[in-house]
């Protein structure tokens, strides 16, 4: 099979295509013939920033090929979506089923990788701020696939100010088009503040900015991979507060409660609440290519790796 690897720590040009063997699914794991994966801004992070190389995580769609020692809930032939954790760009992944789910018969393997994972998160940051009908709501990186999600929650959810924020005015257009009333730059002198609530897909630098974007009583609620620090003093004159969320966490220690979100999210996408965005089906031999995108910040939606 083709499997995407890299090395040395790096750019997108240090990632490379070889020939490698099928894996194999062990017990209570899936063998997956992959459709298509999604790339996101933490892998990208990961090859630019690490200490050493690591095998891709990601996002994969696909059928079932082959099921492991002690799999009931699956079969050979269904369409799934999950998180691999190891060997995600490649023509076969292997996925765990604690986090492996259906794909609705009407859906994409695409639509699938730009929708769950990316809509759990959103979902899971929006509940975290506890967001009231009527408050204001900012969305940071709203142009990527979390981030338009989270544009739409927040609309449906009776916001009576949902404003994107977004590295440059040439996606002022595709957010408003998903929901935002309103658009700011990250680097415009106040972000229109204040607001109730900050969803921040984005982190480091932009903690600074976001945290003095709160109005008194504010939640910001950190989802991205992006670290960053806050002064805590900022947090106090406000009165405010910082949330972090992360959808692992809730995958594997409430089990429940991410069983319930799913089935939500793909009742609110075939109620037409949700709506995917995609902004390029990529040659899984072009890995190098999804990953420039992200790094210059020009994608509209999600980048997906098709083998």
């Amino acid at each position: 099979m083709l499997r995407i690897r890299h090395e040395v720590n790096g750019g997108p040009e240090v990632l490379f295509a070889e020939e490698a063997d099928i894996p194999v699914a062990g017990a209570g794991e899936l063998l997956v013939r992959v459709e298509a994966v999604g790339v996101t801004l933490p892998t990208v992070r990961k090859v630019r920033e690490g200490s050493e190389p690591v095998p891709f995580g990601g996002e994969v769609a696909g059928a079932v090929v082959a099921t492991g020692p002690g799999v009931t809930g699956f079969r050979a032939g269904e369409r799934v979506t999950g998180l691999c954790f190891a060997d995600a760009y490649a023509e076969y992944a292997v996925l765990h089923t604690a986090m492996t789910s259906r794909i609705p018969a009407d859906a994409s393997a695409v639509e699938a990788v730009a929708l769950v994972r990316s809509g759990l998160v959103a979902r899971g940051a929006y509940e975290a701020a506890r967001v009231e009908p009527g408050e204001s709501v900012l969305v940071t990186a709203a142009a990527s696939a979390v981030g338009t999600l989270a544009l739409q929650y927040a609309k449906a959810g009776g916001s009576k100010r949902v404003v994107a924020a977004v590295s440059s005015a040439d996606k002022a257009d595709f957010v408003r088009g998903l929901g935002a009333d309103e658009v700011v730059l990250y680097g415009d002198a106040d972000w229109s503040g204040p607001y109730d609530v900050i969803l921040d897909g984005v982190g480091g630098d932009l903690l600074g900015p976001a945290v003095r974007a709160l109005a008194t009583g504010g939640r910001l609620v950190a989802f991205s991979s992006g670290g960053g620090t806050v002064e805590a003093y900022e947090l106090l004159v406000r009165g405010a507060s910082m949330i972090g969320f992360q959808m692992r966490a809730v995958a594997t220690g409430k089990p429940e409660l991410y069983e319930r979100r799913l089935r939500e999210l793909w009742q609110l996408r075939a109620a037409g609440t949700l709506r995917t965005a995609v902004h390029e089906e990529i040659p899984l031999a072009e890995a190098a290519r999804a990953h420039a995108l992200i790094e210059q910040r020009r994608n509209l939606g999600k980048v997906v790796l098709v083998p």
